[in-house]
Protein backbone atom coordinates (compact mmCIF):
# COMPACT_ATOMS: atom_id res chain seq x y z
CA UNK A 1 0.00 0.00 0.00
CA UNK A 2 1.27 3.34 -1.03
CA UNK A 3 1.40 5.49 2.09
CA UNK A 4 -1.56 8.35 2.51
CA UNK A 5 1.44 11.04 1.99
CA UNK A 6 2.71 9.72 -1.30
CA UNK A 7 -0.96 8.97 -3.02
CA UNK A 8 -2.09 11.81 -5.69
CA UNK A 9 -4.66 13.38 -6.69
CA UNK A 10 -5.87 14.55 -9.88
CA UNK A 11 -8.55 15.77 -12.02
CA UNK A 12 -9.76 14.47 -15.54
CA UNK A 13 -12.09 16.64 -18.13
CA UNK A 14 -13.20 15.55 -21.68
CA UNK A 15 -14.07 19.33 -22.42
CA UNK A 16 -17.26 18.69 -22.46
CA UNK A 17 -19.25 21.69 -24.19
CA UNK A 18 -21.28 23.40 -21.66
CA UNK A 19 -24.32 25.33 -20.96
CA UNK A 20 -23.87 28.95 -19.52
CA UNK A 21 -25.77 30.60 -16.56
CA UNK A 22 -28.66 31.22 -19.00
CA UNK A 23 -29.03 27.53 -20.08
CA UNK A 24 -27.83 28.63 -23.58
CA UNK A 25 -24.95 26.13 -25.36
CA UNK A 26 -21.83 27.61 -24.91
CA UNK A 27 -19.23 27.96 -27.96
CA UNK A 28 -16.25 25.21 -28.08
CA UNK A 29 -13.84 28.28 -28.18
CA UNK A 30 -15.23 29.14 -24.50
CA UNK A 31 -15.80 25.76 -23.44
CA UNK A 32 -11.77 25.24 -24.27
CA UNK A 33 -11.05 28.74 -22.39
CA UNK A 34 -13.03 27.62 -19.36
CA UNK A 35 -10.99 24.55 -19.28
CA UNK A 36 -7.70 26.51 -18.94
CA UNK A 37 -9.57 28.28 -15.83
CA UNK A 38 -10.65 25.10 -14.45
CA UNK A 39 -7.11 24.13 -14.79
CA UNK A 40 -5.43 26.99 -12.88
CA UNK A 41 -7.90 26.88 -9.68
CA UNK A 42 -6.56 22.71 -9.96
CA UNK A 43 -3.03 23.99 -9.66
CA UNK A 44 -4.13 27.04 -7.10
CA UNK A 45 -5.79 24.26 -4.83
CA UNK A 46 -2.51 22.11 -4.79
CA UNK A 47 -4.07 19.09 -7.02
CA UNK A 48 -1.08 16.75 -8.81
CA UNK A 49 -2.42 16.41 -13.05
CA UNK A 50 -4.62 17.70 -14.68
CA UNK A 51 -5.83 15.14 -18.09
CA UNK A 52 -7.40 16.70 -20.65
CA UNK A 53 -9.21 13.92 -22.86
CA UNK A 54 -9.15 14.51 -27.04
CA UNK A 55 -12.13 13.53 -29.24
CA UNK A 56 -13.24 14.27 -32.09
CA UNK A 57 -17.65 14.97 -31.95
CA UNK A 58 -19.73 17.62 -30.65
CA UNK A 59 -20.42 17.10 -27.16
CA UNK A 60 -16.92 17.96 -26.68
CA UNK A 61 -14.66 20.57 -27.61
CA UNK A 62 -11.10 19.60 -27.05
CA UNK A 63 -9.25 17.74 -30.12
CA UNK A 64 -6.01 18.75 -29.62
CA UNK A 65 -5.07 18.37 -25.68
CA UNK A 66 -1.31 19.42 -26.39
CA UNK A 67 -2.18 22.71 -27.39
CA UNK A 68 -4.80 23.15 -24.25
CA UNK A 69 -2.17 21.94 -22.42
CA UNK A 70 0.55 23.95 -23.68
CA UNK A 71 -2.18 27.38 -22.60
CA UNK A 72 -2.51 25.61 -19.09
CA UNK A 73 1.25 25.44 -18.58
CA UNK A 74 1.86 28.73 -19.15
CA UNK A 75 -0.92 30.13 -16.42
CA UNK A 76 0.42 27.08 -13.85
CA UNK A 77 3.38 25.93 -11.40
CA UNK A 78 3.08 22.88 -9.87
CA UNK A 79 0.42 20.68 -11.46
CA UNK A 80 1.81 18.03 -13.81
CA UNK A 81 -0.48 18.10 -17.44
CA UNK A 82 -1.40 14.94 -19.20
CA UNK A 83 -3.72 13.34 -21.19
CA UNK A 84 -7.00 11.48 -20.59
CA UNK A 85 -6.25 9.80 -22.93
CA UNK A 86 -4.16 10.41 -26.34
CA UNK A 87 -6.03 8.22 -29.00
CA UNK A 88 -2.64 6.23 -29.95
CA UNK A 89 -4.24 4.03 -32.11
CA UNK A 90 -5.29 6.62 -34.92
CA UNK A 91 -2.07 8.72 -34.36
CA UNK A 92 1.01 8.99 -35.04
CA UNK A 93 3.94 7.67 -32.36
CA UNK A 94 6.28 10.03 -33.36
CA UNK A 95 4.17 12.89 -33.72
CA UNK A 96 2.57 12.26 -30.38
CA UNK A 97 6.41 11.72 -28.33
CA UNK A 98 7.27 15.33 -30.13
CA UNK A 99 4.16 17.22 -28.48
CA UNK A 100 4.72 15.79 -25.41
CA UNK A 101 8.38 16.03 -25.27
CA UNK A 102 7.48 19.97 -26.26
CA UNK A 103 5.15 19.98 -23.63
CA UNK A 104 7.27 18.76 -21.46
CA UNK A 105 9.54 21.58 -22.36
CA UNK A 106 6.91 24.55 -22.00
CA UNK A 107 6.22 23.21 -18.69
CA UNK A 108 9.06 22.78 -16.81
CA UNK A 109 8.91 18.78 -16.67
CA UNK A 110 5.70 18.41 -16.08
CA UNK A 111 4.20 16.42 -18.78
CA UNK A 112 2.68 13.06 -18.79
CA UNK A 113 0.58 10.99 -21.35
CA UNK A 114 -1.86 8.66 -21.03
CA UNK A 115 -2.57 6.67 -24.02
CA UNK A 116 -5.20 4.31 -24.58
CA UNK A 117 -6.98 3.10 -27.82
CA UNK A 118 -9.95 5.15 -27.19
CA UNK A 119 -13.99 4.44 -26.26
CA UNK A 120 -15.26 6.67 -29.26
CA UNK A 121 -14.67 5.54 -32.99
CA UNK A 122 -14.99 8.94 -34.72
CA UNK A 123 -11.29 9.50 -34.94
CA UNK A 124 -10.17 6.41 -37.46
CA UNK A 125 -12.51 7.23 -40.28
CA UNK A 126 -11.32 10.89 -39.89
CA UNK A 127 -7.95 9.90 -39.79
CA UNK A 128 -8.28 6.79 -43.03
CA UNK A 129 -7.58 4.41 -40.06
CA UNK A 130 -10.29 0.92 -40.65
CA UNK A 131 -11.80 -0.24 -37.65
CA UNK A 132 -10.85 -3.83 -38.37
CA UNK A 133 -7.39 -3.24 -38.09
CA UNK A 134 -8.31 -1.51 -34.30
CA UNK A 135 -5.71 -4.20 -32.16
CA UNK A 136 -2.85 -4.06 -34.63
CA UNK A 137 -3.02 -0.66 -34.68
CA UNK A 138 -2.67 0.01 -30.99
CA UNK A 139 -0.64 -2.79 -30.35
CA UNK A 140 2.33 -1.69 -33.04
CA UNK A 141 2.19 2.20 -31.98
CA UNK A 142 1.94 1.60 -28.49
CA UNK A 143 5.15 -0.94 -29.01
CA UNK A 144 6.73 1.63 -31.58
CA UNK A 145 5.76 4.50 -28.64
CA UNK A 146 7.79 2.56 -26.03
CA UNK A 147 11.18 2.64 -27.92
CA UNK A 148 10.70 5.89 -28.27
CA UNK A 149 10.79 6.59 -25.07
CA UNK A 150 13.94 5.82 -24.55
CA UNK A 151 15.17 8.94 -26.64
CA UNK A 152 17.43 6.82 -28.41
CA UNK A 153 17.77 5.90 -32.15
CA UNK A 154 15.13 3.71 -33.26
CA UNK A 155 14.69 1.18 -36.03
CA UNK A 156 11.46 -0.22 -36.20
CA UNK A 157 8.99 -1.83 -38.88
CA UNK A 158 5.32 -2.94 -38.64
CA UNK A 159 2.44 -3.47 -41.02
CA UNK A 160 0.41 -0.18 -40.24
CA UNK A 161 3.08 2.89 -40.87
CA UNK A 162 6.54 3.27 -42.58
CA UNK A 163 9.64 1.93 -40.88
CA UNK A 164 11.75 3.69 -39.01
CA UNK A 165 15.83 2.98 -39.94
CA UNK A 166 18.14 4.60 -36.78
CA UNK A 167 15.76 7.54 -36.62
CA UNK A 168 16.25 9.57 -34.04
CA UNK A 169 13.72 12.04 -32.50
CA UNK A 170 13.32 15.51 -31.04
CA UNK A 171 13.21 17.47 -28.88
CA UNK A 172 14.83 15.15 -26.11
CA UNK A 173 13.09 16.25 -22.58
CA UNK A 174 15.39 16.89 -19.73
CA UNK A 175 14.15 13.65 -17.83
CA UNK A 176 12.50 11.38 -19.29
CA UNK A 177 8.57 11.33 -20.07
CA UNK A 178 6.19 9.66 -17.18
CA UNK A 179 3.72 7.47 -19.53
CA UNK A 180 0.59 5.37 -18.67
CA UNK A 181 -2.07 3.40 -20.58
CA UNK A 182 -5.78 4.01 -20.04
CA UNK A 183 -7.42 0.55 -19.64
CA UNK A 184 -11.22 -0.11 -19.21
CA UNK A 185 -10.91 -3.72 -17.75
CA UNK A 186 -9.40 -5.89 -20.40
CA UNK A 187 -7.07 -8.53 -18.88
CA UNK A 188 -5.46 -8.32 -22.32
CA UNK A 189 -4.85 -5.10 -22.09
CA UNK A 190 -3.68 -5.47 -18.65
CA UNK A 191 -0.81 -7.83 -19.27
CA UNK A 192 0.05 -6.07 -22.32
CA UNK A 193 0.18 -2.44 -20.39
CA UNK A 194 2.91 -4.60 -17.58
CA UNK A 195 4.51 -6.17 -20.37
CA UNK A 196 5.63 -2.92 -21.49
CA UNK A 197 6.07 -1.34 -18.34
CA UNK A 198 3.86 1.32 -18.73
CA UNK A 199 1.78 2.72 -15.57
CA UNK A 200 -1.55 1.07 -15.13
CA UNK A 201 -4.51 3.78 -15.41
CA UNK A 202 -8.13 2.22 -14.73
CA UNK A 203 -10.94 3.82 -16.15
CA UNK A 204 -13.99 2.85 -14.21
CA UNK A 205 -16.94 4.19 -15.57
CA UNK A 206 -19.00 0.85 -14.47
CA UNK A 207 -19.68 -0.66 -11.64
CA UNK A 208 -17.86 -1.28 -8.48
CA UNK A 209 -14.61 -0.71 -7.75
CA UNK A 210 -13.83 -3.99 -6.35
CA UNK A 211 -14.69 -5.50 -9.43
CA UNK A 212 -11.07 -4.50 -10.63
CA UNK A 213 -9.22 -5.84 -8.13
CA UNK A 214 -7.78 -8.89 -9.89
CA UNK A 215 -7.10 -6.35 -13.11
CA UNK A 216 -4.61 -4.40 -10.08
CA UNK A 217 -3.52 -8.50 -8.82
CA UNK A 218 -2.88 -9.35 -12.86
CA UNK A 219 -1.38 -6.16 -13.56
CA UNK A 220 1.36 -6.60 -10.74
CA UNK A 221 2.12 -10.41 -11.56
CA UNK A 222 2.48 -8.97 -15.16
CA UNK A 223 5.38 -6.89 -14.39
CA UNK A 224 7.07 -9.28 -12.51
CA UNK A 225 6.55 -11.95 -15.30
CA UNK A 226 8.06 -9.48 -17.69
CA UNK A 227 11.09 -8.34 -15.45
CA UNK A 228 9.77 -4.71 -14.86
CA UNK A 229 9.93 -3.14 -11.44
CA UNK A 230 6.86 -1.32 -10.02
CA UNK A 231 4.61 0.87 -11.90
CA UNK A 232 1.74 2.95 -10.53
CA UNK A 233 -1.69 2.04 -10.54
CA UNK A 234 -4.73 4.68 -11.02
CA UNK A 235 -8.31 4.93 -11.26
CA UNK A 236 -10.14 7.97 -13.03
CA UNK A 237 -13.56 8.16 -12.31
CA UNK A 238 -16.44 10.31 -12.65
CA UNK A 239 -17.59 12.39 -9.88
CA UNK A 240 -18.64 16.14 -8.43
CA UNK A 241 -18.39 17.78 -5.62
CA UNK A 242 -20.60 20.01 -3.74
CA UNK A 243 -21.61 21.14 -0.28
CA UNK A 244 -24.37 18.67 0.43
CA UNK A 245 -25.08 15.46 -1.03
CA UNK A 246 -28.07 16.21 -2.21
CA UNK A 247 -26.74 19.40 -3.79
CA UNK A 248 -24.60 17.69 -5.95
CA UNK A 249 -27.14 15.04 -6.78
CA UNK A 250 -29.45 17.79 -8.30
CA UNK A 251 -26.73 19.79 -9.59
CA UNK A 252 -24.60 16.56 -11.40
CA UNK A 253 -27.62 14.26 -12.47
CA UNK A 254 -29.21 16.49 -15.21
CA UNK A 255 -26.19 16.86 -17.04
CA UNK A 256 -25.05 12.94 -16.75
CA UNK A 257 -28.41 12.42 -17.57
CA UNK A 258 -28.26 14.58 -21.42
CA UNK A 259 -24.58 13.22 -21.82
CA UNK A 260 -25.47 9.16 -21.43
CA UNK A 261 -28.54 9.38 -23.45
CA UNK A 262 -27.45 10.92 -26.38
CA UNK A 263 -24.49 8.58 -26.38
CA UNK A 264 -26.66 5.93 -25.36
CA UNK A 265 -28.83 6.25 -28.61
CA UNK A 266 -25.74 5.54 -31.10
CA UNK A 267 -25.31 2.65 -28.39
CA UNK A 268 -28.62 0.93 -27.94
CA UNK A 269 -28.24 1.77 -24.49
CA UNK A 270 -31.48 1.44 -22.04
CA UNK A 271 -32.14 5.35 -21.03
CA UNK A 272 -30.40 6.88 -18.60
CA UNK A 273 -32.68 7.34 -15.15
CA UNK A 274 -32.59 8.53 -11.40
CA UNK A 275 -33.10 5.09 -10.49
CA UNK A 276 -29.46 4.16 -12.31
CA UNK A 277 -28.21 7.09 -10.85
CA UNK A 278 -28.35 6.92 -7.41
CA UNK A 279 -27.15 3.52 -7.44
CA UNK A 280 -24.18 4.82 -9.45
CA UNK A 281 -22.82 7.36 -6.68
CA UNK A 282 -23.78 4.53 -3.87
CA UNK A 283 -21.46 2.19 -2.37
CA UNK A 284 -21.46 0.23 -5.52
CA UNK A 285 -21.28 2.52 -7.90
CA UNK A 286 -18.36 4.39 -9.95
CA UNK A 287 -19.45 7.75 -9.25
CA UNK A 288 -18.14 10.08 -6.37
CA UNK A 289 -20.95 12.81 -6.22
CA UNK A 290 -22.12 14.09 -2.79
CA UNK A 291 -20.61 16.26 -0.06
CA UNK A 292 -16.98 16.56 0.81
CA UNK A 293 -17.22 13.84 3.47
CA UNK A 294 -19.32 11.39 1.16
CA UNK A 295 -16.54 12.09 -1.89
CA UNK A 296 -14.00 11.15 0.42
CA UNK A 297 -15.18 8.25 2.17
CA UNK A 298 -15.56 6.62 -1.48
CA UNK A 299 -12.41 7.79 -2.57
CA UNK A 300 -9.84 6.54 0.36
CA UNK A 301 -12.07 3.15 0.34
CA UNK A 302 -11.33 2.78 -3.42
CA UNK A 303 -7.83 3.66 -2.78
CA UNK A 304 -7.23 1.50 -0.49
CA UNK A 305 -8.84 -1.59 -2.05
CA UNK A 306 -7.00 -1.32 -5.05
CA UNK A 307 -3.61 -0.07 -3.26
CA UNK A 308 -3.51 2.98 -5.48
CA UNK A 309 -0.95 5.55 -6.60
CA UNK A 310 -3.28 8.28 -7.87
CA UNK A 311 -7.02 8.75 -8.20
CA UNK A 312 -8.29 11.18 -11.05
CA UNK A 313 -11.94 12.25 -10.51
CA UNK A 314 -13.66 12.90 -14.08
CA UNK A 315 -15.00 15.97 -12.74
CA UNK A 316 -16.71 17.77 -16.35
CA UNK A 317 -19.63 16.23 -16.78
CA UNK A 318 -22.02 16.92 -19.91
CA UNK A 319 -23.49 20.75 -19.54
CA UNK A 320 -22.96 21.05 -16.10
CA UNK A 321 -22.02 24.95 -15.63
CA UNK A 322 -18.16 26.09 -15.54
CA UNK A 323 -19.34 27.70 -12.26
CA UNK A 324 -20.24 24.36 -10.59
CA UNK A 325 -17.35 22.91 -12.11
CA UNK A 326 -14.93 25.55 -10.38
CA UNK A 327 -16.84 24.60 -6.62
CA UNK A 328 -16.20 21.54 -6.86
CA UNK A 329 -12.98 21.58 -7.98
CA UNK A 330 -12.14 23.94 -5.04
CA UNK A 331 -13.80 21.80 -2.74
CA UNK A 332 -12.11 18.51 -4.35
CA UNK A 333 -8.79 20.23 -3.40
CA UNK A 334 -9.39 22.13 -0.04
CA UNK A 335 -11.84 19.49 1.75
CA UNK A 336 -11.60 16.09 -0.09
CA UNK A 337 -8.09 15.43 -0.71
CA UNK A 338 -7.14 16.38 3.30
CA UNK A 339 -9.82 14.26 4.12
CA UNK A 340 -8.81 11.27 2.36
CA UNK A 341 -5.39 11.72 3.28
CA UNK A 342 -6.49 11.32 7.12
CA UNK A 343 -8.43 8.29 6.58
CA UNK A 344 -6.11 6.82 4.74
CA UNK A 345 -3.42 7.86 7.26
CA UNK A 346 -5.98 6.30 10.21
CA UNK A 347 -5.70 2.64 8.09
Amino acid sequence: MVAASDVEFGLDTFGDVTAGADGTTLSDAQTIRNVVEQAVLADEVGLAFFGVGEHHRHEFAVSSPEIVLAAIAARTRRIRLGTAVTVLSSDDPVRVYERFATLDAVSSGRAEVILGRGSFIESFPLFGFELADYEVLFEERLELFSRLLTEKPVTWSGSTRSALDNADVFPKTEHGLRAWVGVGGSPESVVRTARYGYGLMLAIIGGSAANFRPYVELFHRSLTAAGHSARPVGVHSPGHVADTDEQAWNEAYPAIEKNRNAIGRERGWPLYSRMQFQRDVGPDGAMYVGSPVTVARKIAATVRLLGLDRFDLKYSNGPLAHERMLRSIQLYGTQVVPLVREMLAEG
